[in-house]
């Protein structure tokens, strides 16, 4: 009994066994891709990775870095708006650099009162009391002079009525009123010919590096708020009111490193641009411009587009990551190219996004 049951449990562990086995050497049916990869289309063609841009006729994407630092107290516009050459884009706390402005247009205001004031002389009110002075020291050089002369001729008919020390101090007198009337004389003068020269020139350079320095106040002022150097599309704004930005840009809490505070595209609605990079060893195999060939191939789709050759940039230039893959190259030198293309009506691209791009010739 014993041994049957041994080789009915055998029997069925063997049976056991053979399905699994042939369950699970059967080959299950692939899943069809969610999308074609992206092959060559052209017999000879070269492949480059793409990255779309805005298109403009010259340069990349618009970096916008402050000119001075500080914190940002509004930002008026938003992502994908379009804005006019000019327009602000952003505000700093420029409490500090407008109380500095006031404090050195007050200091200018002062200076040209100065110089007015210099301008202006002599003073109808100093002048008439130089005119006074003038007057009293001749009253007061008669007064004298009728004095030492009344003695003088007393003590010609009566010597012994006058003392040498009372005619001797008449005289004196006399001399001294007629100095203080000289004194008063060119005292008038002096008022009469108003501010020096000198004073006045002086004054004039005072006053021109006073209004400089307000200028250049103010210049500093407007800086304090960032506007579009150019009309075209904000295309990302990577910081936020209360955040402290520098001329090296904004701080990227993900990235730990500096971005530019806002990057703009162009004006361009019709086109977008996708930059190429070529590798050295293929730039042999590129064609020229005006029989090139390219189509690029949209990844997760099974979408392509054809490109317009723009330009090429002439300067062989250190490769950068752009796929992010492990196997990709960084130590090499490419060449950058330039395509456009029309905004597909059904299909949604931005700038920034990654491409495969075929270059073939005609």
């Amino acid at each position: 009994m014993r041994n049957r049951v041994l080789i009915i449990l055998a029997v069925l562990g063997l049976a056991i066994g053979l399905a699994s086995a042939f369950i699970y050497s059967r080959q299950k049916k692939a899943e069809p891709p969610a999308f074609q990869p992206a092959s060559n289309p052209y017999r000879k063609g070269i492949y480059a990775n793409g990255i779309v841009e805005s298109y403009q006729e010259n340069g990349q994407n618009i970096n916008i870095y402050p000119e001075v630092s500080g914190t940002i107290v509004k930002i008026p516009v938003g992502e994908g708006q379009s804005v006019a050459a000019g327009e602000p884009l952003l505000m700093l706390d420029d409490s500090v650099q407008r109380a500095t402005t006031a404090q050195l247009g007050s200091q200018a205001l002062a200076a040209r009162t100065q110089l007015e004031q210099l301008k202006a002389q002599p003073r109808k009110e100093a002048l008439e009391v130089a005119v006074a002075q003038v007057e009293v020291n001749t009253a007061a050089l008669k007064m004298a002079q009728d004095q030492w002369n009344r003695l003088r001729r007393l003590a010609e008919t009566e010597p012994r009525s006058i003392s040498k020390d009372v005619l001797e101090n008449a005289e004196n007198a006399e001399k001294v009123a007629r100095a203080n009337l000289d004194v008063a004389k060119r005292q008038y003068n002096l008022v009469r010919a108003g501010a020096w020269n000198f004073e006045i020139r002086n004054q004039e350079n005072q006053l021109a590096a006073a209004v400089k320095a307000c200028q250049a106040a103010e210049a500093l002022l407007a800086k304090y708020t960032v506007r579009a150097p150019s009309a075209g599309v904000v295309l990302s704004i990577n910081a936020a009111p209360g955040s402290y930005v520098s001329p090296q840009g904004a701080y990227d809490s993900y990235t730990q490193g500096t971005v530019p505070v806002l990057v703009m595209g162009g004006t361009q609605q019709r086109f977008l641009g996708v930059r190429c990079y070529i590798d050295e060893i293929l730039v042999q195999r590129l064609p020229p411009g005006n029989q090139m060939n390219s189509r690029m191939f949209i990844r997760g789709t099974d979408l392509s587009i054809p490109l317009e050759f723009v330009r090429v940039q002439p300067y062989v230039s250190p490769k950068i990551d752009l796929s992010n893959q492990r196997t990709e190259r960084v130590d090499v030198r490419v060449l950058p190219v330039i395509f456009r293309f029309q905004k597909p009506q059904k299909i949604t691209l931005y700038p920034g996004q990654l491409v495969d791009v075929y270059i073939g010739e005609k």
